[in-house]
């Protein structure tokens, strides 16, 4: 009786930790910014178990955090805003410059290289559940661009 009531509660914890979209991110990072400075691109690589969105993005250092896009018009690339980023299940999206990252608006203080700065980023899935990832961002050099 002992092992089957075990075993239900151990696939009911399975169940459940199946049911959230499990995010990872890898290699975040913010720029540095000059004491005036109210913007700064936050990048990093999302990963998902099951497909997800993007919808949402906020930090305490900034009035507003946006998800962004870069995007070709005509002869001019423009940056705009997007409703959110789908994660495909299983695959590595890259925000990065060029395409889409996050913006921090309304900056509260400068940003300084070596510092960390939490993130959080809010994912619904298919399921309409939400699932929030709070990261803590390093603050990287002026000078700093990313490893392709």
């Amino acid at each position: 009786m002992y092992k089957k009531m075990l075993m239900l509660a151990v696939a009911s914890l399975v169940t459940t930790s199946a049911a959230f979209a499990q995010v990872t991110v890898a290699d975040p990072w913010i720029r540095a910014t000059v004491p005036a400075q109210k913007t700064a691109g936050a990048f990093m690589e999302l990963r998902s178990a099951k497909a997800t969105r993007l919808v949402d993005v906020q930090s305490p250092v900034a009035g507003r955090a946006e998800v962004h896009q870069m995007a070709m018009e005509g002869q001019t690339m423009r940056m705009q805003t997007a409703d959110g980023i789908d994660l495909p299940a299983g695959q590595t999206v890259k925000l990065g410059a060029g395409g889409y990252h996050v913006m921090l608006f309304d900056l509260k203080r400068q940003l300084k290289d070596g510092e960390q700065v939490p993130l959080t980023l809010t994912f619904v899935g298919a399921d309409k559940k939400r699932e929030a990832v709070t990261v803590q961002v390093p603050v990287k050099p002026l000078t700093y661009t990313a490893a392709h």
